[in-house]
């Protein structure tokens, strides 16, 4: 099969002919116009085709011969119109949009770009335009986006779940603590949007049922250099200080970035449990000071050897160090609820990580028509290490001592590293646009737990509870995409991805052996159909697959107390999903969507406690079956010169069934989700951004979840001819975003878990840049993203 891949590769770029193309470059006077409105309409004025300018202001329409009018506009500019006949390949060159100065006097706004956009397969944040992303980090600009929810360390999508992250169009192969970690290290300053994909075509990986966030980085003009330096200062209980500075250059045929952060400080985390054992309940009350300190770098090679050959190297370092001072108390009472006794648990916990990412780039562009083949060469490696000790005692009533309950001290540690190579073909054809690829993928990852016994004094190594666990995987992926405008009003996009999969988990301390090999098809098929300027329908559908992280695979325990554990599963399978999704677009502003997806061999973590022996178990289980659906109403505008607003409605509901042996019923409910974007120019250099959302309870599944609501405040001011920004944030001003009442009853019994890590939060930054004013410079995204965000 793969000689037959690399054959197709080889050959098809050759055997083809070329469509008529129309492309160009919008831009000002000084720099790119990105995502302005390119629209072509025939002579009697109804509207052919359209798309929305990249980022660096170029397009490219696929058209039949004939003659057109065209008209390319964005919000500051005038409007820039042709008529023109088509009969062969025409590039427009550069196209220069002049800026609209019938403005208010009071208040004057210059080429503004929309907060949000909305294209037929995705919604597009733009973290440049975000007040309140400014100073923050890659989780901060996330976050910030509408419809997206970071509870617990899972990033989860409006109406989808759990959500894979990519950077530049690569899935991050990180998972929980490790990536939201990881994206942490990363300054909303290199970011300069954030794409938020329901339903994702065949070229991406096909993991994540629900769907990908895709991290856009910041790209340069040509013949440039620029260098900004960042000061950011966060108050919550605790403080923490954050310093990092980018250098960008480019010239002629060279592109280099460099860049480099450290944060230092800490935050306060916060969770409360609530176990209805049947002799009473047993109240948990959990509060760390975890320490924020991380040390990141980058460096990007980039360089044109020809016109059409570009060879690159980019590098990624990343090291943290979030351990923490814990104290645990747990109040055991009576059926009266009456306190019986308490335990106290104290605890420190330090734990390094360190990751090391590289890629080799190559970009061959075959001709004008911008067919190309490009190629990755990816390696990367993920080190982490936890000492974790602690000592629980027991306590009277009166707070008299009893005894040590329990004393340990645990040292685990986990190594990942992977290989991925890739191809991709971009070919357009006479008849149809065409793009493949494939990729291969070598994943290993090691881990162990060692636990001893300390209640003596001394080290006592407990081997009935420690463990070392090998994790091998191997991934082989090819995909097609063929997209055609049927006429001028229909056009669809189908595509095919293959993925063979092979597996196999070792406990060396069990000497248990586990293997699994499957191969999956994932289809994906797009239909779009544009009846008039006002109207504009969208249907997709498309399959994909969620696969358990590494450190849940295995099969021993991580002592959390001495009256909690969580233990992974290596039987664990990979749950797919079918994703349906209808949308309505009416003169661009109201965006109407209607989705279904279906999950099976649903898997998650499992909340059970042991009546007889007052322990919670933590385990990961395939358990369920959904139906999830939804229907949701958005609306963006500019109400006043000097207002832009976005709002979103979503009505939600669930119906699931558990498929496994769990005692437990499934709970379903319908929730409501509302949030409100509100961005106002005070003037050419301020901006006051305020945000809201709401979230009702609900009940899904196994889980009954809390309401959830905050308000955000933000406001920059740009000096000195916008050379330095000052901004100020207050996150969740009533401290009311945050996961609450996450109620789940097995076996019989109740239980109830609340966690706010520092949800309230006051931000000062200060932002100095120099240089020429044109901002970065090409980025390279790395080959094997998606193997990193299960690295748990």
């Amino acid at each position: 099969m793969t000689r037959i891949m690399l054959l197709v590769l080889l050959l098809c770029p050759f055997c083809t002919n070329a469509q008529i193309i129309l492309k160009g470059n919008v831009r000002n006077n000084s720099a790119p116009v990105g995502w302005a409105s390119i629209l072509l309409s025939n002579q009697q004025g109804t509207m052919i085709t359209g798309e929305i300018a990249r980022e660096d202001g170029s397009f490219e329409l696929s058209v039949k011969k004939g003659t057109y009018k065209i008209k390319i506009s964005f919000l500051g500019f005038k409007d820039w119109q042709k008529e023109m006949t088509l009969d062969t390949d025409t590039d427009l060159g550069i196209i220069i949009l002049r800026e609209n100065t019938d403005e208010l006097k009071e208040v004057v706004v210059t080429g503004r770009k929309n907060l949000i956009t909305y294209q037929p397969d995705r919604l597009i944040f733009d973290v440049e335009s975000s007040v309140s992303a400014t100073g923050g980090n890659a989780i901060n600009a996330i976050s910030a986006a509408p419809g997206i929810v970071i509870q617990n360390n899972a990033i989860t999508m409006l109406g989808k779940g759990a959500s894979q992250v990519m950077i530049d169009g690569r899935i991050l192969e990180l998972s929980g603590e490790e990536l939201v970690s990881y994206l942490k290290s990363i300054s909303a300053s290199d970011i300069k949007s954030v794409e938020i994909i329901t339903n994702p075509p065949a070229k991406y990986e096909a993991a994540g049922n629900g769907g990908l966030i895709n991290i856009i980085l910041k790209r340069g003009a040509a013949n440039s250099w620029k260098n900004t330096s960042g000061l950011s200062f966060d108050q919550n209980t605790y403080r923490s200080y954050a310093l990092r500075n980018n250098f960008l250059y480019n010239r002629n045929k060279f592109r280099f970035a460099l860049s480099a952060g450290a944060k230092l400080g800490y935050t306060k985390v916060k969770q409360d449990l609530n176990i209805y054992y049947p002799q009473g309940p047993w109240e948990v009350r959990y509060a760390g000071k975890q320490k924020e300190d991380n040390f990141s770098g980058r460096i990007a090679l980039d360089y044109d050897i020809t016109p059409k050959t570009t060879l690159g190297i980019q590098y990624l370092g990343n090291a943290g160090y979030p351990g923490s001072n814990d104290l645990t108390k747990i109040f055991v009472r009576n059926t009266g609820n009456s306190l019986d006794s308490s335990l106290l648990n104290i605890g420190k916990r330090d734990l390094n990580s360190v990751s090391h990412t590289y890629n080799a780039h190559i970009v061959q562009v075959l001709d004008t028509l911008n067919r190309k083949i490009s190629a990755d060469f990816d390696y990367f490696t993920y080190e982490a290490k936890t000492d974790n000790n602690f000592v629980a005692t027991a306590f009277s009533p009166a707070m008299e001592f009893l005894n040590i309950n329990q004393s340990a001290r645990n040292i685990s540690d986990q190594h990942v590293s992977n290989f991925s190579a890739k191809a991709d073909v971009e070919f357009p054809l006479k008849f149809v646009n065409l793009s493949y690829g494939a990729k291969v993928s070598l994943i290993t990852s090691r881990a162990g737990i060692l636990y001893y016994n300390t209640i003596s004094g001394l080290n006592v190594l407990d081997k009935g509870r420690s463990n070392e666990f090998q994790y091998r995987e191997t991934n082989h992926a090819f995909y097609m995409n063929a997209d055609k405008s049927v006429n001028q009003k229909l056009s669809f996009q189908v595509g095919l991805r293959v993925e063979n999969t092979r597996t196999k988990g070792y406990s060396f301390t069990l000497n248990q052996n586990n293997r699994n090999s499957y191969l999956k098809l994932f289809p994906t098929l797009y239909v779009s159909y544009v009846k008039n300027e006002n109207h504009s329908f969208l249907l997709n559908y498309g399959k994909r697959i969620n696969r358990p992280g590494f450190g849940i695979l295995n099969p021993f325990r991580s002592y959390l107390n001495s009256n909690s554990y969580s233990e992974g599963n290596p039987f664990l399978q990979p749950s797919f999903s079918d994703n349906f999704d209808f949308t309505h677009v009416y003169k661009g502003m109201f965006r109407t969507n209607i989705f279904v997806n279906i999950t099976n061999d649903g898997f998650g973590p499992v909340f059970t406690s042991d009546a007889q022996t007052n322990t919670l178990v933590i385990s990961r289980q395939n358990y369920y079956k959904e139906h999830y659906y939804g229907i949701g109403e958005s609306f963006s505008t500019n109400i006043t010169a000097w207002w832009q607003s976005q709002h979103a409605a979503y009505w939600l509901g669930s119906k699931s069934r558990f498929t496994s042996q769990i005692d437990a019923k499934p709970q379903n409910g319908a929730q409501i989700y509302l949030s409100t974007n509100n961005t106002f120019s005070l003037g050419k250099s301020s901006k006051l951004q305020v945000d809201y959302l709401y979230a009702s309870k609900t009940k899904r599944g196994l889980y009954e979840t809390g309401y959830m609501s905050g308000l955000n405040i933000a406001f920059k001011q740009n000096l000195f001819k916008n050379n330095i920004q000052l901004s100020l944030l207050v996150n969740d001003v009533f401290n009311t975003a945050y996961l609450k009442n996450y109620t789940s009853v097995v076996n019989g019994i109740k239980q109830v878990y609340d966690e706010n890590n520092s949800s309230r939060f006051f931000r000062l930054s200060l932002t100095y840049s120099f240089g020429n004013n044109k901002i970065s410079v090409k980025q390279r995204d790395f080959g094997n993203d998606n193997e990193r965000s299960r690295a748990e």
